[in-house]
């Protein structure tokens, strides 16, 4: 499904990605590991058309979505990607429904679609209650769940989750590890997970091991688990 090739990414004369390539198959949870500046969080990016490499293709079933032009790749990645943060980066001015329904609304749904289907989401996530609370009246636990449901609006292929859980208590950690299975196995999304939490890691159906710029033992990781 995803195909990455020959990335390589410099800031200056800093090579921070130096010729990663991978394979990520249909309904995979994948995560990345490795220490701070080995270059998960710019591989992840550039793997969501957030950033573009200075070499190399990115292909999702074939296409290669770097060279579409700036409104065709903006539009592929609002419709195929979503994207979860360790800071939930929610709107604080918006209730709970309106966070989840906005990437629709951008997308072009109908407001009363957007709307219902972002009220399906979060009481999927057991929220139903806090659809009409702003960010500041949630815990947690109850943002990063709302960062996840409007991660899914669009129904995207792809789900990127750059260290989720960084920021959670235990439990609100341990559930939110749970609801990615969870979700995998009802809405078949690839899941793509940068972390350092080393429980996380052992969920996932493979670990990619970073280390300065590329991964190391490629030749165990390039082929998807069928």
């Amino acid at each position: 499904m995803i195909e990455v090739e020959n990335i390589v990414k410099r800031f200056g004369t800093l090579e921070v990605l130096r010729g990663v390539n991978l394979r990520i198959g249909q309904g995979e949870i994948v995560g990345i590991v490795g220490p701070s500046g080995a270059g998960k969080t710019t591989l992840l990016q550039i793997v969501g058309t957030l950033d573009k490499p200075d070499d190399g293709r990115v292909l999702y079933d074939g296409v290669d979505v770097l060279r579409l032009k700036d409104k065709e790749m903006a539009h592929f990645r609002n419709r195929n990607i979503g994207f979860v943060f360790q800071f939930h980066q929610l709107l604080p001015e918006f209730t709970s429904l309106e966070n989840v329904a906005i990437p629709a609304l951008i997308g072009g749904e109908k407001r009363e679609d957007a709307y219902a289907r972002a009220k399906e989401l979060l009481a999927f996530m057991n929220l139903s209650e806090r659809m009409d609370h702003k960010p500041a009246q949630l815990s947690g636990g109850e943002r990063q769940r709302v960062a996840v449901a409007r991660a899914l609006v669009n129904r995207p292929q792809v789900i990127l989750a750059d260290e989720p859980s960084g920021s959670l208590d235990s439990q609100n950690k341990q559930e939110l590890h749970q609801l990615f299975f969870r979700l995998r196995d009802e809405f078949g999304q690839t899941f793509v997970i940068v972390t350092h939490d080393q429980g996380l890691a052992a969920q996932c159906d493979r670990v990619l091991h970073m280390r300065d710029g590329v991964i190391e033992k490629p030749d165990e990781v390039i082929e998807p688990v069928e």
